[in-house]
C-alpha cells in the first residue's frame, strides 16, 4: 500500500522518537515482559514502583500519571492472566492460529427466492420516502428508469449535509466522486447492465478506516486527520465494481473505540442526547435516519451489533474471513470483520453478495458460495436458545420462527472457559499495531486507547500465546454446539466475545421500542448466531422475523438545526 502524506501529517509524531522506535524494536521487548512478571507474579498487586523500574527495558519512559493508571490496569491483567491460567490446556492444545477448525459445514440446500408475489415498487410520494426505500425497490426504480441515480444520489447528499450538523456521522462528503459516478450511470449505455447489478445507483457510505483515493482515511483519530492513503480498500473496489456510488466516509470513535472521533461524539438519530454506540458510529447513526442507502462497517468486538442495536438498524458481523479486509486499518488481525449495516435484513444480503470473497492482500479469506435471494427450508432447522433468558412463550422472535417449523432446542454457551480475559488478544495485537503511538507518547483524541496500549505492553508472549490456546478450545467446544443446531438467538452477554473468537456470524436487529420524552427509540434488539460460512441461514431467519413486524421500519424522530 502506498500512502500521499503531507509534510505536516509526517510530523504529527515526534520524528526524534519515532526513529527511537525504529532503531529499538525487537531489542528488550521480552526481557523486559520477564522483569516486570517475575515482579508482579509474586503479588497481588502491580505498584507504581515496579512499572517505573521495568521502563528502562522497554524503552518507554512514562509520567507519573501514566505509572499510576498502568499500575491500576496491570492488577486487572494480572486477575485476567489469573483466571487463564487456571483453565489446564494440557500439552496438546494448539493455539489458534487458524480461526476455523473446518472449511464449514456442507453449504445448505437452498433454492431461489419465488418472485411470482413480488410487486413492482411505484415511485414514492417524497424524497425522505425514497430515502427509506428497501434496496430491491430503489433498484426497481433504477432499473426502469423511473427515478435516476443523479436523483437519488442528490437526495442523500441533501440529508447528509442538513442532518450531520446534528448527528456528526460523516467525516468526508465523497460529493464529487459521487456525482460523477451518478451522472455516468444514468447514461443509456450504463442504464442496460444494471439489470445483473442489483447495488447499481444506490448511494452508500464507508466507516472511515476503509481507504479511497483522493479522500482522508482518518481512523477517527485527530493524528490522521489529512492523510490520504493512495490506494482502494478492496470492499470499496468491489462496490465501484457492482456501481454502487459512495456519497461519505463515516464516522468511527478514534482507532475503532466508541463513538467519540475528533468531531465530536457521533449521536443517535433516536435521541440526539444519546451516542451511537460503535465503533462503527456513523454507519449505524447514518443509515437509521435514511441519509445513506446503506453502509459498510467494521466488528472487532461489537462494532457492527452495538450501534445497529442502539439506533435501530440490522447490522451483518460474517464469519471472519468473510470480507477482505485489505486497505482496511487493522485492530486485531485475527478478530476484525467487516459487514453490511442496513434498515433490514434483505438488504443486508444484497450488500454481502456484493462484498463478500477473496481478494487484495489478506491471508485470511477465505472463499465461499453465497447468492441472495436465496431461501430455505425451516422446516428442517434446529434453532438454539439460551436457557435462562425469558419464557419461550413471552419471546416474539423465537415464536415467530417456530411457526415456520423450526424445532426450538434449549442450549447452554460453554460455562467452564474463562471468556472474558481473552480480551488479552485484542489488546495485545492493538498493542503491536500501535506501538509506533505509544512509545511516541501519542495521546491526544485517542479515547482510552493509550492507558489500554501501555497495558498491553506489558503482556508477556507466553500469556498471549496461553490465550490463544484456550481460544482453541472454545473453538472446539462452539463447534460441536454448532454441530447439534442450525443458528442460535441470543440478547447479548457472553455470546458477543465468545462468537468474536471464534469467527461465527451474527445478525443484530431491533425487536421493541420505548418512550423517550414524546417519541420512542429502540430498546429492546436480538442477535441471530448461525454456524460459520452459513450466513443465508441467518438472514432469512432475521428476514422472517422482519416479515412479521415492522420494527426495522421505524423512521427517528429528526429534528434538524437546518431550516428546509
Amino acid at each position: 500500500m502506498t500512502e500521499s502524506t503531507s509534510k505536516k501529517n509526517r510530523n504529527a509524531l515526534n520524528r526524534g522518537q519515532f526513529l527511537g522506535w525504529l532503531g529499538a524494536t525487537g531489542i528488550g521487548t521480552d526481557s523486559f515482559h520477564r522483569a516486570l512478571a517475575v515482579q508482579a507474579t509474586s503479588a497481588q498487586q502491580v505498584t507504581i514502583e515496579m512499572v517505573k523500574q521495568a521502563e528502562w527495558i522497554s524503552g518507554i519512559e512514562l509520567t507519573e500519571h501514566q505509572r499510576n493508571q498502568t499500575a491500576d490496569g496491570l492488577t486487572r491483567t494480572l486477575q485476567d492472566f489469573q483466571a487463564l491460567r487456571s483453565f489446564d490446556v494440557g500439552y496438546d492444545t494448539w493455539p489458534a492460529l487458524k480461526l476455523h477448525l473446518q472449511p464449514g459445514q456442507t453449504p445448505r440446500e437452498t433454492k431461489p427466492e419465488d418472485q411470482g408475489s413480488y410487486r413492482p415498487a411505484e415511485v414514492p410520494g417524497s424524497d425522505e420516502d425514497l430515502a427509506f426505500l428497501p434496496l430491491r425497490q430503489q433498484h426497481d426504480l433504477l432499473l426502469r428508469g423511473e427515478i435516476k441515480a443523479t436523483h437519488l444520489t442528490e437526495i442523500y447528499l441533501s440529508r447528509l449535509k442538513k442532518y450531520n450538523p446534528q448527528l456528526k456521522f460523516v467525516v468526508n462528503l465523497t460529493e464529487e466522486v459521487a456525482m460523477e459516478k451518478a451522472r455516468l450511470l444514468d447514461t443509456s449505455k450504463h442504464r442496460r447492465s444494471r439489470s445483473s447489478k442489483p447495488l447499481a445507483g444506490i448511494p452508500y457510505g464507508a466507516k472511515d478506516l476503509m481507504a479511497y483515493p483522493g479522500y482522508p482515511t482518518t481512523w477517527g483519530a485527530p493524528q490522521f486527520k489529512d492523510r490520504v492513503i493512495d490506494h482502494k480498500a478492496y470492499v470499496l473496489e468491489k462496490l465501484d465494481a457492482q456501481d454502487a456510488i459512495l456519497v461519505a466516509k463515516l464516522s468511527l470513535g478514534a482507532l475503532a473505540m466508541g463513538d467519540q472521533w475528533y468531531g465530536g461524539p457521533t449521536l443517535n438519530p433516536w435521541n440526539i442526547e444519546q451516542g451511537s454506540s460503535g465503533s462503527s458510529a456513523g454507519s449505524a447513526s447514518a443509515t437509521a435516519a435514511g441519509c445513506v442507502g446503506f453502509s459498510i462497517g467494521s466488528e472487532t468486538l461489537g462494532s457492527i451489533v452495538a450501534p445497529s442495536i442502539r439506533c435501530g438498524v440490522t447490522g451483518l458481523r460474517p464469519t471472519f474471513g468473510r470480507v477482505s479486509r485489505d486497505g482496511c486499518m487493522t485492530l486485531s488481525w485475527s478478530m476484525d470483520k467487516l459487514g453490511p449495516i442496513c434498515r433490514s435484513a434483505d438488504d443486508c444480503g444484497f450488500v454481502f453478495e456484493a462484498i463478500q470473497g477473496k481478494g487484495g492482500d489478506d491471508p485470511s479469506v477465505v472463499d465461499m458460495p453465497f447468492q441472495w435471494p436465496q431461501t430455505i427450508d425451516f422446516k428442517k432447522l434446529k434453532v438454539g436458545y439460551i436457557e435462562g433468558g425469558g419464557d419461550v412463550k413471552d419471546r416474539e422472535e423465537l415464536q415467530i420462527l417456530k411457526e415456520r417449523g423450526v424445532k426450538l432446542v434449549p442450549i447452554q454457551l460453554p460455562k467452564d472457559i474463562p471468556t472474558w480475559p481473552l480480551v488479552t488478544i485484542l489488546y495485545s495485537e492493538a498493542a503491536a499495531q500501535f506501538d509506533p503511538l505509544t512509545r511516541s507518547g501519542i495521546e491526544e483524541g485517542l479515547n482510552s486507547w493509550p492507558a489500554l496500549l501501555r497495558r498491553a505492553e506489558y503482556v508477556p508472549a507466553v500469556e498471549y500465546i496461553r490465550a490463544l490456546r484456550i481460544r482453541r478450545r472454545m473453538q472446539e467446544k462452539m463447534e460441536k454446539l454448532m454441530g447439534e443446531i442450525d443458528l442460535f438467538v441470543s440478547s447479548g452477554g457472553d455470546e458477543l466475545l465468545i462468537t468474536n473468537m471464534t469467527g461465527h456470524p451474527s445478525i443484530a436487529m431491533p425487536s421493541g421500542f420505548v418512550g423517550n420524552g414524546e417519541s420512542r427509540q429502540p430498546y429492546k434488539a436480538f442477535n441471530i448466531v448461525g454456524r460459520l460460512f452459513d450466513e443465508v441461514t441467518i438472514l432469512n431467519a432475521a428476514k422472517a422475523f422482519q416479515q412479521e413486524t415492522d420494527y426495522h421500519l421505524r423512521r427517528p424522530p429528526l429534528v434538524s438545526e437546518q431550516q428546509d
